[in-house]
């Protein structure tokens, strides 16, 4: 396993029993270099939506804990914030989360010569997610073709 891989596994290890103490979800989190630094990034949320005190309780306490474990070799910078509006819906539970609303699908092979679709997510399994559009037109997706998926911005 790669360190990123190991440094992300660690740390949700370690997030998983906040979550739960002040009840919001971990997201995701990401151990990533961006301009020569390292960041550690956790994201958090809750229905409702995620506060500013919420993520200061969250990174105060993954600081501390950061501290004592001190497993990442790297000098790093620990964020802890929502995942945002646009978000990538990376695992199954984002996925569940997620039926019933709008997302944007980007493909990276084109399916009738079109590589980005925006839909209702209507169902998903290991190998498949189904978009409905306003037509009640409906698009089989296979994952393994699904380069991005995310929530749609919806002004």
């Amino acid at each position: 396993m790669a360190k990123k891989e190991l440094y992300e596994q660690k740390t949700e290890a370690l997030l998983l029993p906040m979550m739960e103490e002040h009840q919001v979800e971990l997201v995701d989190v990401e151990f990533v270099k961006e301009a020569g630094t390292w960041f550690l990034r956790a994201y958090i949320d809750k229905p409702g939506g995620i506060t500013i005190d919420d993520c200061e309780v969250i990174s105060r306490a993954l600081s501390d804990r950061m501290d004592e474990e001190d497993f990442i070799e790297e000098a790093y910078i620990l964020e802890v914030s929502s995942p945002g509006l646009g978000r990538p819906l990376k695992k199954d539970k984002d996925l569940e989360r997620s039926l019933g609303e709008s997302v944007d699908v980007k493909l990276f092979r084109a399916m009738d010569r079109q590589k980005e679709f925006t839909g209702i997510l209507k169902a998903w399994d290991k190998d498949t997610v189904t978009l409905e559009f306003e037509e009640e037109a409906e698009l089989v997706i296979e994952r393994s073709n699904i380069a991005l998926i995310r929530l749609a911005f919806d002004f």
